[in-house]
């Protein structure tokens, strides 16, 4: 480092002047060369994931640039978008560690090298090394950055590289951000220079291998899931189709984790995987093996899914698929493309109470699969939500689909959906799909069939109040406008709709949005999976309302539906009456009030939200006079939180949805928590036009202790003392110079010197509050605007 150090005045020297012709072509960058060999793992990786991961990961990567794994970084970028909303044609599959495995067979696939370099001697022309010595000389961010947004040039070559950063000279990397430290650009300089090496053999040899998972745990799950026999073969196949993209945790304290695949090996063996689109493709092979690979990337939030692999799981699994008979003798089921589509007629044989108990054990995975997965990203999915939800479940004793299984198999056919189409649907196929049409007749039929068995109506007892402990019964879920995130528990005050999912809608989800949605196929499949699921959000909304009074349900989903004639949804409410008898003019109140105060098992310790939640007959309070204790400041939390606080009415940008908030103690631990701004839909029926269905009178806001969601949109730091000014500013903004002013005393802009100390502080914090579910948070959608 002290070499380095001393050559530093060296590093932004341009080597060779160009003109003519290749006057836009970028020179090389002199390097002063290291005297010692620069590690990746130990000096390189862990700036690039504090610096670049953060927005360089997962399918919305800029130019598909990984760079959370030394695999990411030489694979390099390419032209071709992965979202992209106008393909009619799918594209081939590009996913790390599964489509190639050597940089040759990426190259085929047009990704091209950021760190090869056509000079050496000191000389470095890599894109890397050109855009991060461009953004040392041009440390300045001003104007808008939407890198998910804008047409990014992908530049393979210097001259292409140049034109861009000559038409934008502010767009150097890290894009938006201040630029690396001195030492910090250095060591990648030197990295780069010494012709970006990745770890040693022995190196990747210990970060492929179990470290500190007890190889036994590995070969116990092995044998369980591989053992012979059509039973086992097909809860095997079932558990694969629902976790393949989980990260599986060997019940370790340490964070080693593993994703479940397919091999054409057996146990013992090196892996040789089965790279399919979908988890329930046709393998190509007669004898399929699950195995465990060791995740040795860098683990983002956003794509972070924990799931315990421990011996109490495996108990369970026992209980659950091969202890019970089952409906038919065992036996193996093929993978003809509609059959294996529909989990509903290729694992007929399972019990559904069995794949029922499965997903409500696992119904916070579950759901953040959807939430977290590649279909959660802007209008392919996210706005076919509200803002803020409640997910309860419909206890298997009174989901009748458990009860008479022949309810499922006489309907099967109602419950196709659009993946079993495959990737390359038309958008006019789409437009006009006949899965759109089964899932109503479905919804009718569903409906039907209950009244006929509860004339007396479903009362509370019917909703699931969870087994055990880790159970989550009740799930909020948040729209952070293009991402989400789902939590256990009551979070927020009542929220405008709330839904009830039975098994055969939680099956639906999960295969239309995870197991079958390919983020490679075309604008048409897309679409239809969009639309398909407008058909479930109205089947989850109408079971809920099917527990309150009669007479309101209609008046109450048209309020969920502004401007929507309930027929053109095909709305179709239970003819059952109400199974509890309501006290108060407000029943959905009342109705989960009695859920979470009566109803649900005390030990998953699920309660209302202490800061956000109103009982019966609370109003939103006025700010205090005074901040003189703790209640004071919920107070105030309170009083902002309410419709029509003039800060989330004013600044209501789809880039302005989370926030995290850092309180700086004058004695004690500093805090954090969030600010989540729930936008207001007159209705979430439509997939564009969104702009005009929002409403932000009736905005509000959440303030969560810690930090929720993946994708932060803005920091605030604030002293302890300054507390009060920060909450006024948000109840009495008005965009004025002064307020402003205001603002960025406390707000950090992309643009602020001080941005990467406090984002340093903010995912320290994170994971020391979150140490398995928590990831490297995302910046990509950070607010837009740099000053």
């Amino acid at each position: 480092m002290t070499s380095m150090r001393k050559a530093s005045l060296l590093v932004l020297v341009l080597a060779a002047a160009v003109s003519g012709c290749a006057s836009t072509a970028l020179p090389p960058v002199a390097v002063p060369v290291p005297t010692r060999p620069v590690n990746y793992l130990a000096e390189v990786k862990p700036i690039l994931d504090k610096r670049c991961t953060v927005c360089h990961s997962c399918y919305n990567s800029p130019c598909q640039l990984k760079l959370d794994s030394f695999e990411g970084a030489d694979r390099g970028a390419t032209k071709k978008a992965i979202y992209n909303a106008s393909r009619l044609s799918s594209m081939d599959p590009t996913r790390l560690f599964t489509d190639a495995q050597t940089t040759k067979e990426w190259r085929k696939k047009d990704f091209f090298s950021v760190t090869d370099s056509t000079v050496s001697n000191g000389l470095n022309d890599s894109i890397m090394i050109q855009l991060l010595s461009h953004k040392m000389k041009n440390p300045k961010s001003e104007g808008e950055y939407r890198p998910e947004t804008e047409e990014l040039t992908c530049a393979e070559d210097r001259k292409e590289l140049g034109r861009y950063l000559k038409k934008h000279p502010n767009r150097g990397m890290p894009y938006g951000f201040p630029p690396l430290k001195q030492d910090e650009f250095e060591i990648i300089a030197g990295w780069l220079v010494q012709g970006a090496k990745g770890p040693t053999a022995e190196q990747q040899r210990e970060l492929t291998a179990p470290k500190h998972v007890d190889a036994r745990a590995i070969g116990q799950w092995e044998a369980f899931l591989n053992r012979d026999g059509a039973k086992h073969a097909m809860t095997a196949r079932y558990l694969y189709e629902h976790l393949f993209l989980a990260h599986i945790k060997f019940g370790t304290p340490t964070n080693e984790y593993y994703e479940l695949v397919r091999s054409k090996t057996p146990p013992g063996t090196a892996i040789d995987l089965i790279a399919t689109v979908r988890p329930y493709d046709d393998p190509g092979i007669e004898r399929v093996y699950y195995r465990f690979r060791k995740i040795h990337s860098t683990i983002v939030q956003k794509t972070h899914m924990v799931f315990d692999f421990d011996d109490a799981q495996l108990r369970r699994f026992q209980e659950l698929f091969i202890e019970p008979e089952w409906l038919q003798p065992p036996h193996p089921v093929g993978y003809e493309p509609k059959l294996s589509a529909n989990p509903f007629a290729a694992f007929e044989q399972i019990p559904p109470r069995s794949r029922y108990q499965f997903l409500l054990d696992n119904a916070h995975y579950t759901i953040m699969t959807f939430i977290h997965g590649p279909v959660c990203k802007g209008q392919i999915a996210l706005n076919v939500i509200d803002d803020h939800f409640w997910v309860l479940f419909l206890d298997p004793d009174h989901d009748l689909s458990v009860r008479y299984p022949g309810f499922l198999k006489l309907h099967v056919e109602k419950l196709r959906m659009p993946i079993e189409k495959g990737s390359d649907m038309r958008i006019f196929s789409a437009l006009t799909d006949e899965h759109r049409k089964a899932e109503v007749e479905f919804y009718e039929v569903r409906q039907d069939y209950y009244m006929t068995h509860n004339y007396s109506g479903l009362d509370y007892k019917a909703i699931w109040k969870g087994n055990r402990a880790e159970d989550a019964p009740l799930l909020t879920i948040y729209r952070h406008f293009d991402s989400a995130s789902v939590h256990k528990g009551a979070l927020g005050n009542v929220p405008k709709t709330l839904w009830v999912m039975d098994y055969p809608l939680l099956e639906r989800i999960y295969y239309a949005l995870v197991a079958g949605f390919d983020v490679y196929g075309t604008a048409g499949h897309q679409l239809a999976v969009r639309l398909y699921m407008d058909g479930l959000r109205i089947e989850g909304e109408s079971y809920y309302l099917d527990f309150l009074p009669q007479s309101m349900r209609r008046e109450v989903m048209q309020s969920w539906y502004k401007g929507v004639d309930l027929k053109d949804i095909n709305y179709y409410p239970s003819l059952m009456p109400a199974g509890t008898a309501f006290t108060t003019d407000d029943p959905k109140r009342e109705f989960v009030e009695r859920i979470v105060n009566k109803h649900l098992l005390p030990a998953t310790a699920i309660k209302f939200d202490p800061v956000n939640y109103l009982r019966a007959g609370e109003s939103y309070p006025d700010l205090p006079k005074v901040y003189a204790k703790p209640a004071d400041y919920v107070q105030a939390f309170r009083s902002i939180a309410g419709p029509g606080t003039a800060f989330f009415r004013l600044i209501n940008d789809s880039n302005a949805n989370l926030a995290y908030v850092r309180v700086r103690r004058s004695s004690g631990k500093d805090e954090a928590f969030t600010i989540v701004v729930n936008r207001w839909h007159d209705n979430v029926n439509f997939l564009i036009g969104e702009d005009a269905r929002l409403d932000p009178s009736k905005d509000g806001a959440d303030f969560i202790q810690g930090m929720i969601g993946s994708y932060p949109n803005f920091f605030v730091d604030v002293r302890e003392e300054d507390l009060p000014d920060f909450i006024d500013l948000l109840a009495r903004f008005d965009k004025s110079e002064k307020d402003l002013a205001r603002l960025a005393k406390y707000g950090i802009n992309q643009a602020d010197e001080r941005f990467w100390d406090v984002y340093d502080w903010f995912q320290k914090r994170f994971q020391e509050d979150e140490p398995v579910h928590g990831g490297l948070l995302d910046l990509i959608r950070y607010y837009h605007v740099a000053r």
